[in-house]
């Protein structure tokens, strides 16, 4: 709605007077010229086209007495209230023309409606301010809560405080918020402080004088005013001004020297208002009953004029009791103008406050040169946040538009920079060497199945316990110990701690002293979710951190730091003992494991990525495969971790992290080729050697002269399968010569439910293995043949990595590989450590076991050898299996620990052959040409394999990329193909390309 000017300005006498009556008119004239020519449709006065001292001086000549006193009100405004709430603020807005709304609870959508409409009922646009000290869920539901100051206390670069003002800058304009009531910037100098506490950046002057700073600086930059608060200084209380009048009795030295530092400070980096608490404090005004916003003493004297703050000043709401049980409405507007404030805020009576105010005004108890100064601030206020140019709000759309993906991930790093470390003793953390520990963990006040007990099984292998509340019964808590005193590691998280003081922030003793007494076996970890001053009765245990809140993303990243995902550095904003003194705090190391985030931190577009799940879904809606797992990592993080449907059509089993997957022919390369890798580099094998070399028993077959890169590139000459089972088997009948319905001795290899095979199969297998048929000699090319892939390849290689470890190799693989990368659930033989519900079923199979195949391997050979075989046999969810890829892509580093060489990894993953596209062991894309097993935006250096069961890991190095499927899509019959005739997972690989493209162009759109 455009600016009303009025044509006679209210304060001149214009009555016999014709010369004046002249020079008004001509004025008012001029004015309307120049706003006829200012004016447009969208709104008020274009700031291109005055200066502010202009459209200050303008809009003030234009306004009766009555607008001009009614800038001074700002009211309180919800958006979750009902119609009578909207027309009592109309009405504020058009009859008493106040300057400004403060809003409070309710949405972002509601409140973005009822901001137009306000606006459209001002005369001039009304300034609109909220407390979002911790961003806009602190009032609004479906927006973003950033962490508290007490937690961005504790972090070190406060570029991190300046980013989180800039963000709420942006999501306040979004929501035509023009003044955020933060920072506080209070020093927190007195630990039972009710009110302030977590609030404050904590209890070091110059911590929380800095940091007020980079919150200020993040949204001023940005063109949204931060409001100083709670001046001079509500730090140091035992009782809460919205309920009491608060007694502050230090002397003013103590006052210069510590509770008004961080408000100088503030004033000289250029904050533009200042928000005066309710307090009592006798140093600076000795009236009894004298709140600091009411004393002349404290507001003009001390804040403009010894401090010479020349900003705007706001009361602190006028509702509180710390001056409501003193002054009336109305009485107290008077009197916090005559202290010299410029702005009432949450004014409870507005006529009564103008009456009053214009009585005092008439009487030459206000003088009107302030209250016109007063006015011209607030003005000259409006046009800095761009109000002289107003635009309604777009309300279609703002949620999304506030709740980007950026924003969810600076709230993340913020929380991931504060995490502090206060014990850790013999450097036990980050956790390394993983293989030395039994690891279980202990939450206290969360019930089973919470995200931090999620996450602690991403990087080992847990025995997760809980208690759901504090204070159990000294037996429930003995017999929690006697639980977790066999563990090496037992990682505990405290949660339930809460802000206030009382009752030790609901931490009971007697759980810390069974903790106590737990470390005296075992390794205890400890981390506090919450309040820091908590720690204090947490002191003796050994390993101990702190998280500071308790919500999602803090239990998520908590163990990533614990296990080296991500590093530590953050210190203490308080003194919660004698023992650990503010700024107190141990640093630890990234140790180079996978951790999880959002994919704007990785170079990916969220939006993109998540049209995966369309196409998950879509398969599985046309039954391609009843579930799916799906990860995706780039530069060391997972991006994307999602389960989709069920184990099985009958849906009785939900896909979750924890589902295990046969990986079918993925166990040539997460497996057997590992062992390969790691032989070699030791030149315990030779890539050009033949096969005899290593198996003496293939001397006198076809296979003796076998090159091992050849046989490890599929051009051996040999066949690409041998159905061992059909040996074993008559009219569909297994022979009693190889099986067994039960297991004994003899026949000790479990095949399926009820079939038990021969220890002597594994043998037979062999030798018929060794003397299966080669390709026919029309297909040698020169030293070797055409390629065709074969599984038995790795039948060979498996005896081969057997043989040179002298070892079964699924010991091998366990104790190099698996263990120590900490892999929870990557095993052979899943049942003997599964439930069997946790485990995908595979095929029903009609031919060999009569039955569904349910946590044996699918592939008949494999089962026969003993469920442990070179080219089949592992089972695993999508996590471990991205480890495994992520430690390749590392180039054979992970999680502090050097498994294999760097020129180990490129002599494997590179393609050798022209006419081969394959690696050593690795599979590789067809770089031209359709048909291969990648989306063809692939770069020629990624690797990986495919899985017959519908499983595929691919690692891209030159985009530093790691993408994981696994699905039973041959559940319950293996001719179901529809997962690879519609190409699902090279559509999904299309993606994660398409989502680095299209970052990588808003980036630069951002840049230009």
């Amino acid at each position: 709605m455009p600016f009303k000017t009025k044509l006679t300005p209210h304060t001149a006498d214009t009555k016999g007077n014709d010369s004046h009556l002249k020079k008004v008119f001509a004025l008012a004239i001029t004015s309307f010229i120049v706003f006829s020519f200012t004016l447009s449709d969208s709104g008020y006065l274009p700031a291109s086209t005055l200066s502010k001292q202009q459209w200050v001086d303008s809009v003030f000549n234009s306004l009766s007495e009555n607008q001009r006193l009614g800038q001074l009100f700002m009211v309180a405004a919800y958006s979750n209230k009902d119609e009578t709430h909207y027309r009592e603020i109309d009405k504020l807005v058009r009859e008493q023309h106040i300057g400004g709304l403060i809003f409070f609870q309710g949405g972002p959508g509601r409140q973005a409606v009822l901001t137009n409409r306000y606006q459209k009922a001002a005369k001039v646009p009304l300034i609109i301010g909220m407390d979002l000290e911790w961003g806009l869920q602190m009032r609004l539901d479906s927006t973003i809560q950033y962490p508290k100051a007490m937690t961005l206390g504790a972090i070190k670069d406060n570029s991190y405080i300046y980013e989180m003002g800039k963000e709420i800058a942006r999501q306040c304009k979004e929501l035509g918020v023009h003044i955020n009531f933060a920072p506080v910037v209070d020093v927190n100098s007195n630990p039972q402080n009710p009110v302030i506490g977590y609030r404050s950046f904590g209890e070091d002057k110059i911590n929380v004088s800095q940091k007020g700073i980079a919150y200020m600086k993040g949204m001023q930059d940005n063109g949204v005013l931060a409001s100083a608060k709670h001046f001079p200084g509500h730090g140091d209380t035992d009782s809460d001004s919205h309920y009491t009048l608060p007694v502050i009795k230090h002397s003013r030295e103590r006052l210069d020297t510590l509770e008004l530092y961080p408000f100088r400070e503030m004033i000289k980096a250029g904050v533009k208002s200042i928000m005066v608490a309710h307090l009592a404090v006798p140093a600076l005004d000795n009236r009894e009953n004298m709140p600091t916003t009411l004393s002349y003493n404290v507001v003009t004297k001390l804040l403009k004029e010894e401090m010479g703050f020349e900003g705007l000043i706001f009361t602190d709401a006028l509702n509180m009791k710390g001056v409501a049980d003193y002054y009336k409405p109305g009485v107290v507007d008077l009197m916090a103008l005559k202290a010299g404030n410029d702005v009432l805020l949450f004014a409870q009576d507005v006529p009564e406050g103008l009456r009053l105010i214009k009585a005092a005004l008439a009487n030459g108890e206000l003088k009107r040169e302030d209250i016109n100064k007063s006015v011209k601030k607030i003005l000259a206020a409006k046009y800095d946040v761009g109000l002289a140019k107003y635009a309604p709000l777009k309300v279609q759309g703002i949620v999304k538009r506030i709740n980007t993906p950026e924003a969810e991930l600076l709230k993340k790093k913020l929380i991931e920079k504060s995490f502090t470390v206060i014990e850790n003793q013999e450097g036990l953390l980050p956790l390394n060497n993983l293989e030395r520990y039994a690891f279980a963990s202990l939450t206290i006040g969360l019930n089973k199945g919470n995200t931090f007990q999620t996450y602690l099984s991403k990087y080992a292998p847990f025995a997760h316990h809980q208690l759901n509340s504090w204070n159990n019964s000294q037996a429930a808590l003995t017999e929690m110990m006697n639980k977790l005193k066999n563990y090496n590691v037992v990682v505990v998280g405290l949660h339930g701690v809460t802000n206030s003081p009382k009752n030790n922030h609901g931490i009971s003793s007697a759980e810390i002293a069974m903790l106590r007494e737990l470390q005296k076996t075992t390794k205890v970890i400890a981390v506090v979710f919450g309040n820091p001053y908590s720690i204090r009765y947490t002191l003796g245990l050994n390993h101990l951190a702190c998280a500071f809140e308790d919500n999602e993303t803090s239990r998520q990243l908590a163990p990533q730091i614990l296990f080296g995902a991500l590093s530590s550095n953050g210190k203490l904003p308080v003194s919660p003992s004698t023992v650990y003194p503010v700024g107190w705090g141990n640093t630890t190391e990234f140790l180079g494991r996978l951790f999880y985030t959002l994919p704007e931190e990785a170079g990916m577009d969220s939006n993109i990525l998540n049209k995966i799940d369309e196409i998950v879904e879509g398969a599985i809606r046309d039954r391609a495969t009843p579930g799916a797992q799906v990860i995706v990592a780039r530069k060391g993080a997972v991006v994307y971790s999602k389960n989709f449907g069920y184990m099985d059509y009958e849906k009785k089993r939900v896909v979750t992290d924890e589902t295990i997957y046969d990986v079918a022919s993925l166990t040539k390369v997460l497996g057997t080729l590992q062992g390969i890798m790691f032989l070699h580099e030791r030149e315990l094998i030779s890539l050009d050697g033949s096969v005899q070399e290593y198996l003496p028993e293939l001397r006198s077959s076809n296979k003796g002269s076998l090159i091992v890169k050849d046989v490890l590139t599929h051009q051996a000459g040999l066949i690409p399968y041998i159905a061992h089972w059909q040996k074993t088997i008559e009219k569909s009948v297994p022979l009693p010569e190889f099986y067994s319905s039960i297991s004994t001795p003899k026949f000790n290899y479990q095949i399926s439910d009820g079939l038990f095979a021969s220890t002597t199969l594994r043998d037979s297998i062999w030798h018929w293995t060794i003397n299966s048929d080669l390709l026919s000699r029309d297909l040698r090319r020169g030293s070797h043949y055409v390629y065709r892939y074969s599984d038995i390849g790795f039948y060979l290689m498996h005896a081969v990595l057997e043989r040179l470890t002298n070892q079964p190799m699924d010991d091998f693989l366990n104790n190099v590989f698996y263990s120590r990368l900490g892999l929870a659930t990557l095993s052979f033989h899943p049942l003997a450590k599964f439930p069997k519900e946790q485990i995908a079923p595979t095929e029903k199979d009609k031919y060999f076991r009569n039955q569904l195949v349910w946590g044996t391997v699918h592939d008949q050979g494999a089962a026969m050898f003993g469920g442990v075989a070179g080219h089949a046999g592992i089972f695993s969810n999508a996590n471990d299996v991205a480890i495994i890829m992520q430690m390749n892509l590392q180039n054979g580093f992970y999680g502090g620990q050097t498994y294999l060489l760097p020129e180990t990894i490129q002599t494997f993953t590179t393609k050798l052959s022209g006419n081969n596209r394959r690696g050593l062991g690795w599979d590789k894309p067809v770089i031209s040409g359709d048909g291969g097993p990648t989306s063809d935006k692939v770069s020629p250096r990624t690797y990986g394999h495919t899985g017959f069961t519908g499983t595929a890991a691919w690692a891209d190095p030159e985009s530093d990329l790691v993408y994981i499927f696994l699905s039973n899509r041959v559940h319950p019959v293996a001719e179901n193909t529809k997962l690879i005739t519609s190409n699902i997972r090279t559509k999904i690989q299309d993606l994660l390309y398409e989502s680095i493209e299209n970052y990588e162009k808003s980036i630069q759109n951002t840049q230009r």
